[in-house]
């Protein structure tokens, strides 16, 4: 720490802190129109220049020192801001009082309001530019633009789309879209950042045109005139009484303008957001402070809302008569579905029914659900969605390590040294997780290894891209593991302080030599010899995988020798290293942690425990079965062998996401009763008895759990659609229908009870979670929570970790003379899961219509196959008819499809084989046979979608170029230390 003295106040700051933060922290105000705390120094305004030592310099550029002694406003500095802020000025007509963007939040206009300019000193240009509107979710206005840059930094060097830049040497300079497209056939994927950091109205929601302002719906004729007799009168009467009107016209819009904090209801990641509403219309998402994501989203995050007001919303519950739906009252429905679960219990036991929660929807509904199978209908087949992507994952940590979640937090990630992703398409799946990634790539130099069948973005962006064969990660891990041990290259310290069983694992080793990983993986030992050294070498490994590893038969065992790697690296235990399997949804974290699993209560307690099973006796006043119950695979199974007899799910499309699609779908018609809830009539409630209309996140309070176990708070941004209800509401009303007494009248007071029964969740309450605060568990009673796990110890009663001992295993359902294609699967950035939210708007299916199959540029060539070419791919269980998209991005003899489609859903080409220990779908082990259809049509991604651009790399706004201008000075009189660190 050192002190230095701002406008003759002594003031600490850490030595080489910015001094535009130091200035900040302070309260002190300051003009600063291109800087932004989480994009860092842009230098492209000026406006923030200050007095030292007799020198200008700008704030955001200069690193404190001692001594130092700073002047904000002496009359060289205030004549130096004004200066600047004047030329901006010139790029920009103030006309607040009509623009959507008067929101008390517009840069510019309060910098106008801090320096008090009543004048324009450099008169308005217009630029030869059109608004471009060619983007479904917003425009770009040029002639409002003043050219500081945000969007460039933030699309280069935060998002790292590297889409944006402006041509500082152009004689009208402008931010263009990859290098001059519109940006509609830009490579722009609407992810929002540029909109966000945007200082005025140049870029705006079209969500917000002519909603947000009480005059701004009026004709473009109408807002002219009014700009002009703006004009008129500003250099009589001055800036101030004009900035007083639009200041009035300000306020009004707050009574009406709500700005409700929510998380996301995507996927893992967590990004926390203010969603600003007007009625039911959602004007924009505004990220902020979210502990994960500062000012970032994706496009569904920013964009993918849409369906909360679509038209086909259920409203009214559904009871199935004959063969067809009719509507019903709840009263009708409610009494039905107790008298039935009623029945069923009686005459068949408690456990011929069985429960799925969703990863959709929030804590204190998964945990009222498992609360409804055992304590009201007492039985333990509980389970949820985590079963078909991430429960190999936990496995493999429970194994190792003793905790199912990630070891830190994305910041933990953004510090490593090398960033090793296994079997993960991050920048589709988890797109702002993967921003902090490629940040780190770009500015520090981090070292990536990516390992996939498929070159995907990150991919191309590796260090390093292996291209295993299917289902060996296994091996290739385990040889890495061996390599290091036999060559000295292992973290020798760490295993003898921290970790158990390691003779036991080295002889597991011993079929995992080199040259048998590199014969069975299809990788040089070249390559493998590459990864291990670079491994050793690292300051730091974190480890991110996903479905790519967990949907084999040797999912657990693959995760498992994910951790054995970190182990014996000396991977734990510190900033920058460990474990991240990557969530796939929004809260399939938070579901399984609150109890909606076969085996476990919350907080991975688990139901054969006595004692865990006694503290919940005693909370619930029940007796509660100790054997565990059904997983979501085994309840099908159950179905088929006449043992289930009735199902309750809620918030999950499981006839098309659980594999063998048609196999599935068929055991759910089986059913005696079948109970689905959800917010629109999904392909699972076509095999329904009872459908109830329950709300999306929007609609209710509660919480989330991200993939870096971090709980937050959504908040109730609408009230729910009239006819429909929160799931918790419904939930209870169906226990009390079954003889429960609930009484909770509040999410709140749910979670209250969550932390009183669950050590891993003591000091988790609402009080502490709220506004954009979050906690990371395990929480202690005192609230102190740990970002970073394993700091002390491991999680179990010696505080050792353990190798795990694995064996060689082979993927199922491998290709053969008939079915000779391997077909992956997996996400697209633009649509989440099966599309019932996603398709529902509108500027994303007008970028993304359709599924599609990718089809290799050589196995197109060998069947005459072009993009938009209907195949049909057709497996051992199952037949789907889809177009083809001829990339680069699959090679050879592999299929890749998305999951995102009713009509064609992958699943019904997908297997019955799962993991051995977890029962997840081994989604990733299928074979088709692909013929050629006789129809071509459209290729399935019109050109106006994102991978058909052409990004324009290059560092930041590269402000350099612009001081190179004939028409640039630095503004002020004296001289000017410039810095750009």
């Amino acid at each position: 720490m050192i002190t230095v003295t701002i406008d003759g106040v002594v003031h600490e700051a850490m030595s080489g802190e910015r001094l535009i933060d130091v200035i900040n922290r302070a309260g002190l105000q300051l003009a600063q129109v291109c800087y932004h705390p989480q994009l860092g120094p842009i230098q492209t305004c000026d406006t923030c220049m200050v007095e030292t030592n007799g020198k200008l310099v700008r704030a955001c550029a200069t690193t404190v020192s001692a001594p130092m002694g700073i002047l904000t406003k002496s009359d060289k500095a205030a004549a130096a801001q004004r200066e600047a802020f004047g030329r901006i000025l010139s790029n920009h007509v103030l006309y607040c009082t009509v623009c959507d963007n008067n929101n008390g939040n517009c840069t510019i206009h309060n910098t106008e309001k801090l320096l008090a300019m009543e004048h324009q000193p450099i008169p308005y240009h217009s630029k030869p530019y059109e608004e471009d509107h060619t983007n479904p979710f917003y425009r770009y206005d040029p002639q409002q633009c003043i050219l500081c840059g945000r969007c460039v930094e933030a699309c280069q060097d935060l998002q790292v789309n590297e889409t944006l830049s402006i041509n500082w040497e152009d004689p009208h300079p402008r931010v263009l879209w990859d290098g001059g497209s519109t940006i509609g056939e830009s490579s722009c994927v609407s992810c929002g950042h540029c909109i966000s950091v945007c200082p005025c109205n140049a870029l705006m929601e079209k969500s917000m045109l002519g909603h947000a302002g009480f005059l701004t719906a009026l004709p473009k004729t109408a807002l002219s005139g009014m700009i002009d007799v703006v004009k008129g009168v500003e250099p009589e009467t001055g800036y101030g009484a004009i900035l007083q009107l639009s200041e009035a016209e300000s306020h009004m819009r707050e009574l009406r303008i709500r700005r409700t904090k929510t998380v996301c209801t995507y996927c893992g990641v967590g990004c926390s957001f203010n969603v600003w509403t007007k009625d039911r219309h959602i004007l924009k998402v505004q990220p902020l402070d979210g502990p994960t994501n500062g000012v970032s989203t994706c496009v569904k995050g920013k964009f993918g809302w849409d369906f909360v007001n679509s038209a086909d919303r259920l409203t009214k519950p559904l009871i199935r008569e004959d063969g067809k739906f009719r509507e019903a009252s709840w009263d009708e429905a409610l009494a039905l579905v107790a008298r039935k679960f009623a029945e069923i219990k009686a005459k068949n036991g408690a456990d011929s029914l069985a429960f799925v929660s969703s990863s959709k929807c929030t804590n204190e509904e998964s945990y009222l659900m498992q609360k409804l199978s055992r304590a009201v209908i007492g039985t333990n087949n509980m389970d949820n969605c985590s079963r078909y992507c991430q429960a190999p994952a936990t496995q493999g940590l429970f194994r190792t390590v003793g905790y199912g979640g990630d070891s830190g937090s994305i910041r933990d990630i953004e510090n490593a040294g090398l960033v090793l992703i296994i079997g993960s398409n991050t920048a589709e799946s988890h797109p702002v997780l993967a921003t902090r990634v490629k940040r780190a790539h770009k500015l520090r130099h981090q070292k990536l290894i990516v390992a996939d069948l498929r070159e995907h973005e990150m991919a191309k962006r590796a260090d390093l891209f292996m291209r295993p064969k299917p289902g060996t990660d296994i091996v290739w891990l385990s040889a890495v593991s061996r390599y290091l041990l036999d060559n000295e290259m292992a973290d020798t310290k760490f295993l003898a302080q921290w970790v158990n069983g390691l003779e036991e694992y080295k002889k597991s080793l011993a079929p995992f030599t080199m040259e048998f990983a590199s014969r069975t993986c299809g990788l040089s030992e070249d390559i493998l010899k590459n990864a291990a050294r670079m491994i050793a070498e690292a300051n730091g490994v974190c480890i991110l995988w996903a479905m790519g590893v967990t949907q084999h038969t040797m999912g657990s065992d693959t995760s498992t020798a994910i951790s054995n790697l970190l182990l014996i690296t000396g991977n734990y235990m510190k900033t920058g290293s460990g474990a991240y399997p990557l969530r796939g949804h929004n809260n399939v974290q938070g579901a399984s942690d609150h109890g909606a699993m076969p085996n476990f209560l919350t907080g991975y307690q688990s139901v054969d425990d006595p004692e865990v099973r006694s503290r919940f006796e005693a909370n619930w006043k029940v007796q509660l079965p100790s054997a565990k119950g059904l997983d979501n695979h085994e309840m099908i199974e159950a179905i088929y062998e006449g043992k289930l007899k009735a199902m309750y799910l809620f918030g999950e499309e499981m006839s098309l996401v659980d594999s063998n699609a048609n196999f599935v779908g068929d055991g759910l018609s089986k059913l005696d009763f079948f109970v689905v809830q959800d917010i629109f009539f999904s392909a699972t409630c076509h095999f329904a008895d009872v459908v109830l209309p329950a709300s999306p996140s929007l609609e209710k309070e509660g919480t989330f759990t991200s993939t870096e176990r971090r709980i937050q708070r959504l908040c109730q941004v609408f009230e729910p659609l009239e006819g429909s209800r929160p799931d918790w509401q419904i939930i209870q009303d169906i226990a009390n229908r079954l003889g429960a007494k609930w009484q909770y009248q509040h999410p709140s007071e749910i979670y209250r009870e969550v932390a009183s029964l669950t050590p891993l969740f003591a000091g988790v309450t609402y009080e502490r979670l709220e506004g954009f605060k979050s906690l990371q568990w395990p929480v202690a009673v005192d609230g102190t929570d740990q970002p970073l796990l394993y700091t002390k110890e491991f999680a179990f009663p010696d505080g050792k970790a353990r190798l795990f001992p694995l064996a060689l295993s082979e993927p199922t359902d491998q290709p053969n003379v008939e079915f000779d294609l391997h077909l992956n699967n997996g996400r697209l950035l633009e649509h989440f899961h099966e599309g019932n939210l996603t398709y529902r708007v509108e500027g994303i299916r007008e970028k993304t219509p359709d599924t599609f199959v990718e089809v290799s540029p050589e196995l197109a060539k060998q069947r005459g196959i072009q993009s938009g070419t209907w195949v049909q791919l057709t497996s051992r269980y199952g037949q789907v008819r889809v177009r083809a998209l001829v990339t680069d991005r699959v090679q050879g003899k592999q299929l890749y499809m998305p999951m995102n489609s009713v009509e064609s859903p992958v699943n019904r080409l997908t297997s019955s084989h799962t993991d051995a220990v977890t029962h997840t779908p081994a989604y990733k082990e299928a074979s088709v046979h692909l013929r050629v259809l006789p129809e071509v049509g459209e290729s399935p991604l019109p050109r106006i979608n994102h991978r058909f651009g052409h990004p324009t790399p290059q560092h930041g706004v590269e402000v350099e170029r612009k001081w190179k201008r004939p028409d640039y000075h630095v503004p002020g009189n004296g001289l000017v230390q410039i810095q750009t660190n």
